[in-house]
């Protein structure tokens, strides 16, 4: 059996990745050439392309932290363990969506809405997932917002034992 590290290295090399800021390793695979303008994205400051798509690989040593962004975000699992996808909405509730391979159960795919918290890992006792995201309104980083563990906690202290295992505490 490969080592898992091997099986990740071969991952992140043959689909070119690099280090996402918020933890595993991404890499940008499509922007639409259509784009929507400001007037039309009351959410938005700007012009966006219609859609984006990245490849996001995740590991059992790293997690996706807790952030938020102005746009719907589609997750697709591709390959490897399934991945829980942690959410909290704006009113405080809180869920968690799992995808993973359909032919083990799951859903191979779940929305995370606009404006919510969410963050993401490894399910379970999985070892690694490679899923794909697409965000419409296209994606750009003026629209991104990593939390901040000690703020979301204060607005959200009901959750603070997953905002703290998902978030990094600024030093």
């Amino acid at each position: 059996m490969k080592d898992k590290r091997d099986e990740v290295g071969a991952i992140i090399q043959r689909l070119r990745l690099e280090p996402h800021p918020e933890g595993g390793w991404f890499r940008q695979t499509y922007v639409s050439s259509d784009t929507l303008s400001s007037a039309a994205l009351p959410r938005h400051p700007g012009e966006r392309p219609c859609s984006t798509s990245i490849y996001f690989l995740t590991t059992s040593e790293n997690f996706s932290a807790f952030h938020r962004i102005r746009s719907d975000e589609m997750w697709y699992h591709h390959s490897g363990d399934a991945v829980s996808i942690e959410i909290i909405y704006r009113d405080g509730e809180r869920d968690t969506l799992v995808i993973g391979p359909v032919e083990l159960g799951y859903e191979p795919q779940a929305l995370v809405p606009a404006g919510t918290w969410f963050a993401s890992h490894v399910s379970d006792n999985g070892r690694w997932a490679l899923v794909g995201c697409s965000v419409a309104p296209g994606f750009d980083y003026s629209d991104y917002e990593l939390a901040d563990q000690y703020r979301l906690i204060k607005d959200f202290p009901i959750h603070a034992d997953i905002i703290t295992s998902l978030t990094r505490a600024k030093s």
